[in-house]
């Protein structure tokens, strides 16, 4: 699964210090990683308002004209999944970041295995708070987060779910596709991709993170690049 964090900061070179401790977090347990940098509270909801799809907020409290407190005010009126982390050189706002469901409160200068350890819950509590899909397996049935699956596809009658691993469920694609949601698009009668495991569309085929490519029919070629441009706007 990729994990969206929001780094905001308005000093840019302790910004710099914090994204490269994510990008060696996601070295070390092989999570994949997208990290955009904001200079003001103000900046960030700007970016906010037209595309909510940030994972892990990694706020500092004193910010110019809004401080990260009501910064992390504004994002929990309307989202209660993403996580929320103060990372700051004040110590007199812990209590308000009780307010905001905050996961931590980490003071300045960051110690990296503190960090890491405060990321390794937020991913943990993200995966309790992903969407579900339940899937019948021999012996077991598995409840399979929806963000670990990259593709869909039906082979010899059965339906193979690519994620992490491979599993094998007999049950209609059609049924299957009913529990999904929009980052899911189907592109033929045997196949349906997650848009946000796409690494590369050609006319002919597409190539997914995990390197796998699956054949594009005749004709989807613009649907699904549409689908993908809408998904990226929001």
């Amino acid at each position: 699964m990729e994990y969206h964090f929001a780094l905001c900061d308005d000093d840019a070179s302790y910004a710099r210090h914090v994204a490269d401790l994510v990008r060696q977090w996601s070295q070390r347990t092989g999570a994949r990683t997208e990290t955009e940098q904001f200079p003001s509270a103000e900046a960030f909801l700007f970016r906010y308002s037209e595309q909510k799809d940030f994972d892990v907020l990694l706020l500092d409290v004193e910010m110019g004209a809004m401080d990260g407190v009501a910064l992390a005010r504004a994002v929990r009126e309307d989202n209660d999944d993403i996580q929320i982390v103060f990372i700051t050189g004040y110590s007199d706002y812990i209590s308000q970041g009780y307010e905001v469901s905050a996961l931590h409160y980490l003071t300045k200068p960051v110690v990296p295995e503190k960090l890491f350890q405060v990321l390794n819950r937020a991913v943990s509590r993200l995966s309790r708070n992903e969407p579900r899909i339940t899937l019948e397996l021999p012996g077991e049935t598995l409840r399979l987060p929806l963000g670990r699956i990259s593709c869909l596809e039906v082979l010899h009658n059965y339906v193979t779910v690519h994620a992490d691993q491979d599993y094998i469920v007999k049950r209609p694609l059609g049924q299957l596709e009913k529990d999904l949601d929009s980052r899911f698009f189907r592109i033929s009668r045997s196949c349906i991709l997650n848009l946000t495991f796409i690494r590369r569309v050609t006319r002919t085929q597409v190539e997914l993170l995990s390197g796998l490519t699956v054949p594009l029919p005749r004709g989807q070629y613009d649907r699904l690049n549409r689908a993908i441009i809408q998904r990226l706007s929001g």
